[in-house]
């Protein structure tokens, strides 16, 4: 599991602000901070951070996602329908079977299109992030009929799930 521990300042400062004031759920935001706020608010960073750190970017590389691989599996019952994780099993689409690492148009016995072929393709987890978006606008003249995950997250967890079952 990769983890995220990068805040971003504004985030860091609203929580900062939040810790402060006594504000949040179930809190008293008229009740006076404690003498030690600021003391308390640096000791709690690492736990705080890692909960609250904040969805990268649209456009962000995988790697800057804290991924979930258990949250990832639920995601590949998307791909189930045409795709199984067993070696040598290919149903519409190829099998998956340690695809991460794996050059594109490479499993024998599935009957690829020439642009996954051709593609000099090496499905690393950043690759399969990006492909994953949008297979068509990836890779144009590619069989595969899936629309994409536009979830950033799901697919980042889709991958850790993906890259767990290639080692």
């Amino acid at each position: 599991m990769k983890r995220n521990f990068l805040m971003g300042a504004t985030a860091l400062a609203g929580l900062m602000t939040l810790a402060a004031c006594g504000g949040g759920a179930g809190s008293d935001a008229n009740a006076p901070a404690p003498e030690a706020t600021e003391t308390a608010a640096a000791a709690a960073e690492p736990a705080a951070t890692e909960a609250a750190a904040p969805a990268p970017a649209a456009g962000a590389e995988y790697a800057s996602f804290t991924t979930d691989a258990a949250a990832g599996e639920k995601v590949f019952a998307l791909c189930r329908s045409c795709h199984v994780l067993d070696e040598g099993v290919n149903r519409v689409g190829p099998s998956l079977h340690k695809v991460v690492g794996r050059k594109a148009g490479s499993v024998p016995g599935f009957a690829y299109s020439d642009a996954n072929k051709n593609s000099g393709v090496t499905w690393t987890p950043d690759v399969l992030f990006k492909y994953l978006e949008d297979p068509k606008g990836f890779m144009p003249g590619t069989k595969m009929a899936f629309p994409g995950i536009k979830d950033a997250q799901d697919r980042a967890n889709l991958v850790a799930y993906l890259e767990s079952q290639s080692k």
